[in-house]
């Protein structure tokens, strides 16, 4: 990351300069909100979507970042500018917007705020064996937060519980990526990623009122709408996910995961399933390049 430049504080600075006080209570208390868009072929995708969202969680939790949605627009959409000479190497980017509410004892008093807009490689040898293959999933014991805790819409980064998830899981699987629950038992998503289920052609997800109304998942549904698959989005349980003819993850990184093994029980076939490949391939189509191909090509090793 040393050659990377990041936007932070009204500056543009080596990546490896962006320094965040320990008293900013961004760090004492994960009192930041962020997003996270990434680029196709070096250009950003749904970047409105991902600043719209950014903004709705800012204003939720009252933090005035002291730029207008349009400013942090251009200087995402610069962020990748100043990068592009890095794009052969990389292959795309993510690109990160996070604001803290500054130091200071007390919420309401707090300030200065820290901000930051920052480009990363994809970490593409995170996923890129998982098309072919499929990834696996456990149920976590540790659950989602209550809404009437903390408001799942607002992306944050008060993530204990997705820590213990993803050691919960690695306990079971050590490959496995967590799959969280409500305190009813429903399905919410993942640990940055959102979750859908396949029954009898049937395009099925869990309701927003328990987890982050993710981008990438929206994206899917305007495909499968797009592709005229049916959608129904309800309450599911860990027995529809053990049922389901095909699982799948979205996320902003891999777009569209299949999903063949949860808590060590196969679905389906135990392969890719056929839904699940057919968006797959559409959402490639849209951006113009072979997401699978990119993926294998610049994961590492």
């Amino acid at each position: 990351m040393a050659d990377y430049v990041a936007y932070f504080n009204g500056d543009w600075v080596p990546f490896d300069d962006v320094k965040v006080s320990p008293h900013d209570r961004g760090f004492m208390l994960a009192d930041v909100v962020f997003d996270v868009a990434r680029t196709f072929n070096g250009k950003s995708f749904r970047m409105k979507q991902h600043v719209d969202r950014l903004y709705r969680s800012l204003k939720f939790v009252r933090i005035d970042p002291g730029l207008s949605h349009e400013e942090m627009m251009t200087i995402s959409e610069e962020s990748i500018e100043r990068n592009m000479h890095l794009l052969p190497e990389a292959g795309d980017f993510t690109v990160r917007q996070w604001v803290t509410r500054g130091p200071g004892r007390w919420a309401q008093t707090a300030g200065p705020p820290s901000v930051c807009v920052e480009v990363q490689p994809i970490s593409f040898e995170r996923f890129s064996g998982l098309y072919g293959d499929g990834a696996h999933g456990v149920i976590a014991r540790t659950r989602s937060f209550p809404a009437e805790t903390l408001d799942p819409k607002v992306k944050h980064h008060s993530r204990m519980n997705f820590n213990l998830a993803e050691l919960e899981a690695a306990d079971v699987d050590e490959s496995a990526w967590p799959i969280l629950l409500d305190v009813d038992g429903n399905l919410t998503e993942g640990t940055g990623y959102n979750v859908f289920l396949v029954t009898d052609g049937v395009l099925r997800l869990p309701g927003d009122t328990t987890l982050l109304q993710g981008v990438s998942r929206g994206m899917v549904v305007d495909l499968a709408r797009q592709l005229d698959i049916p959608i129904a989005e309800e309450e599911l349980q860990p027995y529809d996910l053990y049922t389901a003819d095909e699982v799948f993850f979205s996320g902003t990184s891999p777009c569209v995961l299949p999903v063949t093994r949860v808590d060590r029980r196969e679905v389906g076939d135990g392969k890719p399933g056929p839904v699940t490949e057919q968006l797959l391939a559409a959402w490639s189509e849209t951006v113009g390049l072979d997401i699978v191909d990119q993926a294998l090509r610049f994961s590492a090793g």
